[in-house]
């Protein structure tokens, strides 16, 4: 696979790892309790740009973990059963996020553990300290895990068949894309918007948003497989 086609791949992953909607549900909750706690704003701007620091280093931690237990795992040379088989935990996680990512109610309830979406919940309401407020954003990544892991695991792969300089750019490329969505709250927030409205939008458009998540990681499996199972074999001919 060529350095753009692999880019490539990264980017649709980090794009599909940015409609997932956990963080941003809970800098919602961590924003809508700091207002209600009556912070100033120039604390709840700190505490969400804690949070949201805590997001992105999470994510870069785990995507760097991930590409170093396949690196050490296959030595630089994955083997086609390896392909397979994260091909097919794309396309396993997309029917997860049809069918179970939203809870059947109003709002944007999302299918996690009640007992971790009511620590979440607690946690975001006693956060004060832009420490905590790291942390709460570390905790939230891995909150989801069981979601992320397949973009997660298709970037690591693609990662370590890149030389050491391009690994580089697709981990940046991957932490700037995979935060669109919650830099994009973040910004509004801090720029006055209304909560309300932030989360009339959101749940106006979950729907969606669940629809495009799952239709991207079948489409990013799919051409992962045939890029990397069937071309090599293939090519092997």
């Amino acid at each position: 696979m060529d350095i753009v086609s692999s880019l490539a791949i990264i980017a649709l992953a980090a794009l599909i790892h940015t409609s997932f909607q956990l963080s941003v549900s809970v800098l919602t909750l961590l924003s809508g309790h700091s207002i209600v706690a009556k912070h100033s704003q120039a604390k709840v701007l700190r505490l969400t740009s804690s949070f949201v620091f805590g997001v992105g280093v999470m994510t870069i931690l785990l995507l760097s973990f991930i590409s170093i237990i396949f690196l050490n795992t296959f030595n630089g040379s994955t083997p086609d059963i390896a392909w397979a088989m994260v091909c097919g935990l794309l396309v396993g996680v997309s029917l997860a996020v049809w069918l179970f990512y939203y809870r059947r109610q109003s709002g944007t309830s999302l299918w996690i553990p009640r007992p971790m979406a009511n620590f979440l919940n607690e946690r975001a309401k006693a956060t004060s300290h832009s420490s905590e407020a790291f942390s709460l954003g570390l905790t939230s990544v891995i909150a989801e895990l069981v979601f992320i892991i397949a973009p997660l695991a298709v970037s690591a792969l693609v990662l370590v068949q890149l030389p050491a300089i391009w690994q580089l750019v697709g981990i940046g490329l991957y932490g700037v894309i995979s935060m669109l969505s919650l830099v994009i709250i973040w910004a509004l927030l801090g720029g006055g918007h209304r909560l309300s409205d932030i989360q009339k939008w959101r749940e106006n458009n979950k729907y969606f948003m669940q629809f495009a998540a799952g239709a991207g990681l079948l489409i990013l499996g799919f051409f992962t497989y045939v890029t990397e199972v069937v071309g090599r074999s293939i090519g092997g001919l």
